[in-house]
């Protein structure tokens, strides 16, 4: 960079002239510097991991590396199932967004990685600066477990932590970009005015979202079940022609329900108000029912509900329950029971208006794996749902979004949706590869999406499907498509498991075992793994089914096995979409 010269031939004196020949070469000694400074930022390198199960701590963890950018810094993002332990002890600086899965569990790309970080062998990270953002819902009692647990680790091994974790719940938008915000100038130096860069424009996103929810309609809902059947399973067909949106099979529809306007009306009276009391919501006034309607989860009730109920009621064995501490007793006393059982269990527990929506929390959509291709069907969105409806406590209870769905939805109601991508769970772009499908009940979903999918590709690939439900005369649900698509040879095999049509019940994890040696030879052959449906039963079995498999038609160890399946993990050939 060359000195500015000075123009002596304008009108400054001797001493104008001295003093601009001290201020331009300050200012240039200056402007070395910064352009130094700017250049040491930019080069500085910060690694931004995620842990992630249907894709938004992805999509956090890319927000991220925007701003970054914009600050001159040169992010690195990688899913905790793209990189090795030792990588974090070779890391200056360090984000991690993680989610929590299920009871306190590491999302499925993190817990290989997990593993490796918490074990004896994992060396210190002394050099590492980092912080975290945790991703989860305060409805669960071991909220944001994951996050917190990495946090925890990170520091137990020395690392210094550049800015405090911040814990989210579902409404995670503002906290996470607050965190986003505040963090990076930290990873930049330490100073908020830090050297801003022209970023790369962003990735177009769709102007629907769950702040901003799409009103779709519907167009078919009809029942997948027979009538006989102890399931009601409906297929739902809804348009989003005219929306702009798109979607790829594997992805989630998301749906924005409302209340039942009957558990609306039995509470307004439990508490002892009228329902037209006119609250602020949002910063609007709002008739307090129409509020319960629209706005707030009121069938699960919340931590504070129920620490209030038990409080003015004074219930001794609630009472009692809650100040054990005892988690596993109050689910058990809980299971079944709804804010309004709890309100008619214990009389007397008058709320006014604003005092009970200060106990509530808002209401969720809810996602639903979609089960049409989008580029078969890219005007409408397909859904297999389950209705939930059970009798308990002298009432019926049903399931707020399923029955929303079911039985409130007509030609005049919009269904507010929005997608929600999983980058992971997709059909492998090897046309020619081969894909076992394990999907009982609903869990078939996906799949009939993934065969469209097939389909319109003209794939190669072979397909395996195993699916399963209770019986086979009332549960086979598209049994026409599917046996069409063996017919035609889409569907190369179809392994069935319906548990109540014989003596000894049979489940989609018995039909692995019994075609071990196949299943084998399909993953031996680059095969991909996919499992939908129930996480805490039906999942468990079937990992642990694929683990027996491998170890005993691949001649391996226990070891070995776990291996083998870590490997495919990495490969992003199993993967799973469980709830």
């Amino acid at each position: 960079m060359k000195t500015p010269q000075i123009p002596f031939d304008g009108p400054y004196s001797e001493s104008q002239r001295a003093w601009l020949s001290g201020f331009f070469a300050g200012m240039h000694t200056h402007m070395i510097q910064s352009a130094g400074a700017a250049q040491q930022t930019a080069s500085r390198v910060i690694n931004i991991l995620y842990g992630s199960q249907t894709g938004t701590a992805e999509s956090v963890a890319n927000d991220a590396a925007g701003i970054a950018k914009a600050h001159g810094l040169k992010p690195v993002v990688k899913g905790m199932d793209e990189i090795e332990a030792d990588a974090l002890a070779g890391m200056e600086y360090l984000l991690v967004i993680t989610s929590t899965y299920g009871e306190g569990e590491m999302p499925d790309n993190a817990q290989m990685l997990w593993d490796a970080v918490k074990s004896d062998a994992m060396p210190r990270l002394e050099t590492l600066q980092y912080s975290v953002l945790a991703l989860g819902d305060t409805s669960y009692d071991l909220f944001c477990k994951a996050g917190k647990d990495w946090d925890e680790r990170l520091a137990a091994l020395g690392a210094q932590r550049i800015y405090d974790r911040t814990d989210c719940d579902v409404d995670f938008e503002e906290p996470a970009e607050a965190w986003i915000k505040a963090v990076i100038p930290f990873m930049s130096g330490g100073s908020t005015t830090a050297t801003v860069v022209e970023a790369e424009a962003p990735a177009e996103k769709s102007q629907y979202n769950r702040k901003n929810p799409f009103p779709a309609k519907m167009q078919v809902n009809r029942w997948v079940t027979a009538p006989s059947s102890s399931k009601e399973t409906r297929h739902y067909e809804i348009s989003i022609a005219g929306s702009g949106m798109t979607y790829e099979a594997g992805d989630a529809l998301c749906v924005v329900p409302t209340n039942c306007p009957e558990l609306v009306k039995d509470i307004v009276d439990a508490i002892g108000c009228n329902g037209d009391e006119n609250e602020f919501v949002h910063g609007d006034l709002m008739p307090f029912a129409e509020a319960l309607r629209t706005q707030f989860e009121i069938k699960t009730p919340s931590k504070e509900l129920i620490e209030e109920i038990a409080s003015r009621s004074g219930n001794k064995e609630l009472n009692a329950l809650l100040e054990s501490g005892d988690k596993d007793k109050l689910a058990d006393y809980l299971w079944g029971r709804d804010t309004l059982d709890l309100l008619r269990q214990n009389p007397g527990c008058e709320f006014s208006a604003a005092e009970f929506i200060e106990l509530l929390k808002p209401l969720q959509h809810r996602a639903y794996s979609i089960s049409s291709s989008g580029k078969k069907y890219p005007d409408s969105v397909h859904l297999t749902v389950a209705s939930v409806r059970y009798d308990g406590f002298d009432r019926q209870h049903k399931g707020v979004c399923s029955t929303f769905l079911a039985d409130l939805v007509d030609d005049t109601t919009e269904v507010r949706c929005f997608f929600t991508p999983n980058k992971v769970f997709r059909v492998p772009d090897d046309n020619s590869l081969p894909m076992i499908m394990v999907g009982p009940g609903t869990g078939l979903a996906p799949f009939r999406a993934f065969l469209q999918e097939r389909e319109y590709r003209k794939a190669s690939g072979k397909n395996w499907l195993f699916f399963g439900d209770r019986n086979a005369a009332t549960d086979f649900m598209y049994r026409d498509e599917i046996e069409a698509m063996q017919a035609s040879g889409l569907l190369t095999r179809l392994d069935l498991a319906f548990s109540r049509d014989q003596a000894e019940k049979i489940y989609v994890q018995d039909k692995m075992r019994e075609n071990g040696a196949e299943l084998f030879a399909w993953l031996e052959q680059g095969g991909y793994f996919f499992v939908c449906g129930d996480a805490y039963r039906m999942a468990k079995d079937v990992d642990k089914a694929l683990h027996d498999v491998i170890a005993e038609h691949g001649k391996f160890s226990e070891q070995q096995a776990i291996d083998y399946v870590n490997q495919l993990k990495k490969d992003k050939r199993y993967v799973r979409d469980v709830y």
